[in-house]
């Protein structure tokens, strides 16, 4: 068994590591990466983050956007504080290290426009937003010193009621197996945070990672957590190819073959229906009983 941690987080995507550094200002932390610390769903998304930077946009913009792309399904209180602190949290980021394109504009940062917004407010690295943000991260967590243990799967979470504790039951640590060694390791703990993602991996052809197999969700719902709005993870699914964000908005089309879909016009219109459909969701977080278990979902 390995030494106690006051935060164990499970996942080192822009949710496990935006918590670890947080973290790490009021205790010891261990995250574990399931393979390479770099390899998560937030490395390979590519169009960028939506957020109120540019003179003349506004938070009630924003949020009016977004309720209404989410066709009622939203609620407006977890979109309100997603839109308000968006620019702080890109702020943040950029205090990091993270690079974002730039222009001549006065506010320095390029931005374009997605499906669903009336206004300018992607920010974005290139086409590889996700890649720079992980970068700017890891880069940010490894000054903190949070230790980062790659190749180790989480197995399940370990509560106490596994082991007659008393009081009521709640989560003490994982326990995780190390691919390199062939052994599982428990790692103890007072807090337990998932960030582990999706299960875009359940589908054959997906342009998600092979890490993204819902393990996160399964551990906390072995552990008594409450599990819902799965149906709003965001999981891309392709066949041949998939066009990305940045092409579709500019009006790209998706790429045609003998074996390939008929050939699709991605319109301003197509592309807000599709964002309606699949982008927004009611807030979803996930805790064990004794709330010590989180969720997070992860950037795609």
């Amino acid at each position: 068994m390995r030494e106690p941690v006051d935060f164990l987080v499970l996942g080192s995507g822009i949710a496990g590591l935006s918590f670890a550094l947080r973290a790490s200002k009021r205790g010891s932390v261990l995250l574990l990466a399931k393979r390479g610390r770099s390899e998560s769903n937030t490395a390979y998304a590519q169009g960028g983050i939506a957020a109120v930077l540019a003179p003349g946009d506004s938070v009630e913009s924003h949020l009016k956007d977004t309720l209404v792309a989410g066709a009622g399904l939203c609620r407006e209180e977890a979109v309100r504080v997603a839109v308000s602190e968006g620019p702080a949290r890109v702020r943040e980021l950029i205090d990091l290290g993270a690079e974002f394109t730039r222009d001549a504009t006065p506010l320095g940062y390029h931005l374009t426009r997605e499906g669903g917004h009336s206004a300018r407010r992607v920010l974005h690295a290139a086409d590889l937003t996700g890649r720079e943000v992980e970068r700017a991260l890891l880069a940010a967590a490894d000054a903190a010193k949070v230790r980062i243990l790659d190749e180790h799967v989480a197995i399940d979470l370990v509560t106490s009621g596994r082991f007659g504790l008393g009081g009521p039951d709640r989560v003490v640590g994982c326990y995780a197996f190390d691919s390199r060694t062939g052994k599982v390791e428990a790692f103890p703990a007072r807090v337990v945070v998932l960030a582990t993602g999706g299960a875009g991996k359940v589908y054959l052809y997906t342009s998600n990672p092979d890490v993204a197999t819902g393990d996160g969700l399964a551990m906390a719902h072995r552990a008594g957590a409450a599990i819902a709005n799965l149906e709003f993870i965001q999981f891309p699914t392709i066949r041949t190819r998939r066009v990305s964000s940045s092409a579709r908005r500019c009006g790209a089309k998706a790429g045609s073959s003998a074996t390939a879909p008929a050939r699709r016009s991605w319109s301003a219109t197509t592309r807000a229906a599709s964002w309606r459909r699949a982008t927004w969701w009611p807030a979803a977080s996930t805790a064990s009983s004794s709330g010590a278990a989180t969720t997070a979902p992860s950037s795609t």
